[in-house]
């Protein structure tokens, strides 16, 4: 289990960077400080297929709130909370699932090549180490879970005005926790695995134009 693990987060690390070597031009406006809001679906994936609890492909909601700083007009820092809600698919033994994170992510604004993108338009790449904290819901509610993860994603944006886009992120958040499951057949569900989230939000400009050209 924890060598999967590892070459998870190897293979996230190699894409990130990848990623980011592979810069894309885009919007000419950034601003130096923005909020994010988004909403959209997520996919828990739990690594043990055989104790009868499995959630549905498509859950929701997803909420994502966001506090991002450039420090140049490439390089910069978010701050964010997430929260997501699953539950249980068709065939498996009925749970529900709240699943947060609040993770601290450096940002790349890869808008310096790759020129024929639309003037409007660009990728945004983001990654970094946060907590989750994991809680199903009754009847299973002492079944907590609390630990790290490291998060990569990627968010296309398109500019509405010199202070507002709006933008869609894909991100993939892996759990870190060594700790084994709750045993399913005496304490029932329980969930410290991965989590895929597809998300559709506004990034608001609270400092005007700043990097624009």
């Amino acid at each position: 289990m924890a060598s999967n693990k590892l070459n998870q987060l190897k293979i996230t690390l190699i894409l990130v960077l990848s990623l980011c070597c592979t810069l894309i031009h885009g919007q000419a406006e950034t601003s130096k400080w923005k909020a994010l809001v988004a909403f959209g679906v997520n996919n828990p994936i739990d690594d043990n297929d055989n104790d009868n609890f499995y959630s549905k492909n498509i859950n929701f909601p997803t909420i994502n709130l966001g506090v991002q700083r450039m420090f140049t007009r490439t390089l910069g820092a978010k701050v964010d909370y997430s929260f997501n809600r699953a539950k249980n698919a068709d065939g498996s033994s009925e749970f529900k699932l709240n699943y947060s994170r609040v993770n601290a992510q450096l940002v790349y604004d890869t808008y310096q090549i790759f020129n024929f993108m639309p003037q409007r338009m660009n990728l945004v790449g983001h990654m970094g180490p946060g907590l989750s904290f994991t809680k199903p819901l009754s009847p299973y509610t002492d079944n907590t879970y609390t630990f790290l993860n490291v998060m990569a994603g990627i968010e296309l944006h398109y500019g509405i005005s010199e202070g507002v886009s709006i933008y869609g992120d894909v991100s993939y958040i892996m759990g870190l926790s060594n700790k084994q499951k709750y045993d399913p057949a005496i304490d029932g569900f329980s969930f410290n695995g991965d989590l895929l989230t597809i998300s559709v939000g506004v990034a608001v400009s609270l400092s005007g134009c700043y990097y624009c050209e």
